[in-house]
């Protein structure tokens, strides 16, 4: 593909009892964002695992992933520049929305910069004036938004969407596809995304449907 910026070679995994989830190869454009389809059981969250480098060292691996032309094999998650974002937003329930955004940020980003970066995050949230807020007191799409803001200011090079939009109702998922969507692409930031909605794949995005493990 042009401009590729992720890609997976032949990614394969062997679970514990012997079954295998690939091989898999595909290929992401910056901004691009990539459906994996399928039943439970079929391994999607597995390969997000392994592309994020958390996957169970129980699972073996044969191929590999490339970001931006840079193997993946052996770099340890916190050098990798791939974010993730969950179902559920995981913030730190211990900090203020503004010190779960800050802690994204690079140690290279310092005092004024520091803040100014966390106001622009909230700025484009729509969420301005909640630094002081508890993630407990924000809504679910509110919470959401702090989680990817957060995602970005940690400057990934790409991005995982483990379901991210499964626990809103129906009018918040859409403002969310949007507003993740939107984000992404104005970033090009690449994506890879997992769900079991239809509705949640960009208009004229991919999909790759992924069958179950074979025994």
């Amino acid at each position: 593909m042009k401009n590729t910026l992720f890609e997976l070679d032949k990614l394969c995994l062997t679970l514990p009892d012997g079954r295998a989830i690939g091989p898999l190869s595909l290929a992401l454009a910056p901004g691009e964002i990539l459906t994996l389809m399928g039943p439970s059981g079929c391994g999607k969250s597995s390969l997000l695992a392994a592309i994020a480098g958390t996957l169970s060292p129980a699972i073996r691996q044969s191929g590999q992933g490339r970001l931006a032309g840079q193997s993946l094999s052996g770099i340890p998650i916190e050098q990798r520049r791939i974010g993730l974002l969950f179902q559920d937003a995981l913030l730190f329930p211990h900090m203020s929305v503004a010190e779960n955004l800050a802690f994204a940020l690079p140690a290279s980003v310092r005092g004024q910069a520091r803040q100014n970066a966390v106001r622009a995050a909230l700025k484009d949230a729509e969420l301005s004036g909640m630094e002081k807020r508890a993630p407990s007191t924000l809504s679910g799409g509110q919470a959401a938004r702090v989680a990817l803001m957060r995602a970005l200011l940690a400057e990934p090079a790409m991005l995982l969407l483990d379901e991210p939009f499964s626990r809103l109702d129906s009018r918040l998922r859409q403002d969310m596809r949007d507003f993740v969507y939107r984000h992404l692409q104005a970033r090009a930031i690449p994506a890879l995304l997992v769900t079991h909605d239809s509705a949640d794949v960009p208009a004229g995005g991919r999909i790759i449907q992924l069958e179950a493990p074979d025994a």
